[in-house]
């Protein structure tokens, strides 16, 4: 029997408030990512540092206005994740930017996507309280990405990207914390 919205929340929030906690620090990011048809891959390496927040933090009150929430049902927690990026063996400049979750009930709300500056939500759920799932869709495009966490030194990523109902990329992560 599929559990009720509230029951799903009851269970998610604590869970993702610790997920969330755990995941604060700085990362080393190294990471690949398939191109499914043309058998490309890229390669990027990242510094990554992530911030909890707390309820009521200006960062979420901001977040959720700019999805039009209700004040009166704050966002729960969330984080910042701020980052640098080189990509490997390309010449390209390092790309350096940051991103707001901020979460409540089993969304996640974020103020982009990964492939669009406008805010987006996720639908999130843990397969165990150390592994977190997320599904995200817009422009004809999904996004399902599962965080792992390994202990208290590493946590694993993988993102399959799909667009018109075919996956077309894959993104595999290895993080560890500095």
């Amino acid at each position: 029997m599929p559990l009720s919205a509230d029951v799903a929340r009851l269970l998610a929030e604590p869970l993702v408030q610790a997920f969330f906690q755990e995941t604060a620090g700085d990362w080393r990011s190294e990471r690949r990512y398939y191109t499914l048809k043309s058998g490309e891959t890229q390669e990027v390496v990242s510094q990554i540092t992530i911030e909890f927040l707390e309820a009521g933090a200006d960062q979420l009150l901001e977040l959720a206005s700019l999805h039009q929430l209700d004040p009166q049902k704050p966002l729960i927690c969330g984080t910042t994740v701020t980052w640098e990026s080189e990509y490997v063996g390309t010449g390209k400049k390092p790309v350096a930017g940051n991103t707001i979750f901020g979460v409540r009930g089993t969304t996640l709300y974020r103020d982009r996507g990964f492939a669009t500056s406008k805010p987006v939500t996720a639908q999130y759920h843990f397969t165990d309280s150390r592994t977190l799932v997320l599904k995200t869709q817009y422009n004809d495009s999904s996004f399902e990405e599962e965080l792992r966490l390994i202990g208290q030194r590493y946590r694993t990523r993988q993102t399959v990207i799909s667009r018109a109902g075919e996956q077309i990329m894959i993104g595999q992560y290895l993080e560890t914390r500095l």
